[in-house]
């Protein structure tokens, strides 16, 4: 999600220079940037933040956009070594009342979130639309690949973090299986072996699907994502990945909720597929099992999901 900020407030102050620390893996999320950023890639599992901070330099400002511990002692170091420092406010009393059911109500985008950073450090980032849900993405123009490519097809992600978040397996092979017979293809993504193995055979058994869980690497998988006219997923890495590439998605939601702030960059709640419930958001990201024990947040019939599915491909938008 911090991908296209980043973008826009290095083509807006084309002379300052912009340093996205993370680890490495992350690496082709910003490998398409205005050449006044450079990715400065890090291994937390062989380097100390000690290092780290060591191996950084000096810097005039820093914006720190994860607001852990981690990330609190690198602005510290770097704070002691005479940069100016601003961090996200990640709004955590709110999101207590969202989940708690005191409000109802979209809180601000985790994007504008950022941007209120770079504000913060006299970088104040301006967009062509602001909307409830965030910068608008203009989708003529990918965040991060440039090459366009012809559009067909549908991706599916059907995984995520926790099980709060995902539609249940049996329900969404029913949706791949509806898809087939009606002459969508269908590409699945996926990670692990046991996800390669479950959409392999889904593939094997349905014609038209293709399976590339486990085949590609980031890139090459954005590269996949583009060229689709349409991505479905949970509330997950995927859904995000969609939206660096211009890439229209249809997310499904359970236990978390749009309203949280954590709808991809311009995507459109309408878009979502969910349940209006009173227990609905239970939690922030999903990580909380369900108090009836059932997930009934997740109780939607696969014949409404392929046929929003259906509908937004036909659409062609």
């Amino acid at each position: 999600m911090l991908a296209p900020i980043v973008r826009k407030a290095a083509e807006q102050y084309p002379d300052v220079a912009f340093t996205m620390l993370s680890q490495q893996r992350f690496a082709d999320l910003f490998g398409d940037m205005p050449e006044n950023v450079t990715f400065h890639g890090v291994d937390l599992k062989k380097q100390s933040l000690h290092e780290i901070v060591k191996g950084l330099g000096k810097f005039d400002a820093v914006a720190d956009m994860h607001s852990v511990l981690r990330s609190f002692y690198i602005r510290s170091a770097m704070l002691l070594k005479g940069a100016r420092v601003a961090s996200i406010d990640k709004g955590r009393s709110d999101k207590r009342k969202l989940t708690s059911g005191k409000i109802h109500s979209p809180l601000k985008h985790t994007t504008e979130r950022y941007a209120e950073v770079f504000k913060t450090l006299y970088l104040p980032i301006s967009d062509r639309e602001w909307t409830d849900n965030g910068p608008m993405l203009d989708r003529e123009r990918p965040v991060c690949l440039e090459e366009k490519l012809p559009k067909t097809g549908v991706g599916i992600a059907p995984f995520a973090a926790h099980q709060g978040k995902i539609y249940p397996i049996e329900k969404m092979e029913r949706v791949v299986a509806m898809l087939s017979e009606r002459g969508v293809p269908v590409t699945l993504f996926g990670g692990g072996k046991n996800e390669m193995e479950l959409l392999g055979s889904w593939a094997g058994r349905y014609k038209g699907v293709e399976s590339v869980a486990g085949k590609y690497r980031m890139a090459q998988e954005l590269e996949r994502i583009r060229g689709l006219k349409l991505m479905v997923t949970m509330d997950s890495g995927n859904m995000h990945l969609a939206s660096l590439v211009g890439t229209r998605v249809i997310s499904i939601w359970g236990a978390t909720h749009p309203f949280a702030g954590f709808l991809g960059y311009g995507q459109k709640e309408s878009d979502c597929i969910q349940r209006d419930l009173e227990c609905r958001p239970c939690s922030i990201y999903g990580n909380k099992p369900c108090k009836f024990g059932d997930y009934r947040c997740m109780d939607i019939a696969p014949e409404e999901v392929a046929e929003t599915i259906l509908k937004a491909y036909d659409d062609r938008a």
